[in-house]
């Protein structure tokens, strides 16, 4: 199947104005999960766009506790939610088609093993934007650097991170709110864009 074209400008046109299917999934899904009293961050895309920087993403991330995860699908699972294949954590939206993707607190970013940054709780790790609770910016860089300096098949991960820096202004010193870990990471693509500015 072709992609692109008239069809695919038009999906972003819509991303762009905040009513396409993965917004429409967006809204839906944040506003179960606080009726059932679930504690959630939305993670990846669509938090990069809550925190000012525009790029469109095809999928809602959504980080949860192991015991939320397992209260999603005992209370949605079939009522407008279907997993995407049998045993999936995962859920897809019926309506809109959209994949819903869960990420549990105590799993690590990237390779998948362990190292000083894995995924927090959501209740410590979220601020709440237009109604939704969303990660907080500094969660959301930390976890980005620690994803793609470990899995080569994540740098688009770093390149956020980037994007972030330049559409938010952030400052070097931002650093100091991250993992150790991570932090000359953070430095290195900091001063990349500047030596790319000509500064």
């Amino acid at each position: 199947m072709q992609r692109g074209g008239v069809d695919s400008l038009k999906l972003a046109g819509e991303f762009f104005t905040r009513d396409d299917p993965v917004f429409k999934t967006l809204r839906s899904i944040s506003a179960k999960l606080e009726a059932l009293g679930i504690p959630y961050a939305v993670a990846g895309g669509m938090t990069l766009v809550a925190h000012g920087y525009d790029r469109t993403t095809v999928g809602v991330d959504i980080l949860v506790t192991p015991a939320g995860l397992a209260e999603i699908h005992r209370q949605l699972h079939g009522l407008g939610y279907v997993p995407p294949f049998a045993g999936s954590k995962n859920f897809r939206d019926a309506t809109t088609k959209v994949r819903i993707e869960f990420l549990t607190t105590g799993a690590y970013p990237g390779d998948g093993k362990p190292k000083p940054v894995a995924f927090p709780d959501p209740k410590d790790s979220a601020i709440e934007i237009d109604g939704i609770r969303f990660l907080r910016l500094e969660k959301l860089i930390e976890l980005k650097l620690a994803s793609g300096m470990t899995n080569a098949g994540r740098l688009k991960d770093l390149a956020d991170v980037q994007e972030l820096i330049r559409a938010l202004k952030l400052d070097r010193a931002f650093a100091e709110q991250l993992d150790l870990f991570v932090r000359p990471k953070y430095g290195e693509l900091w001063d990349g864009l500047r030596s790319d500015q000509g500064a």
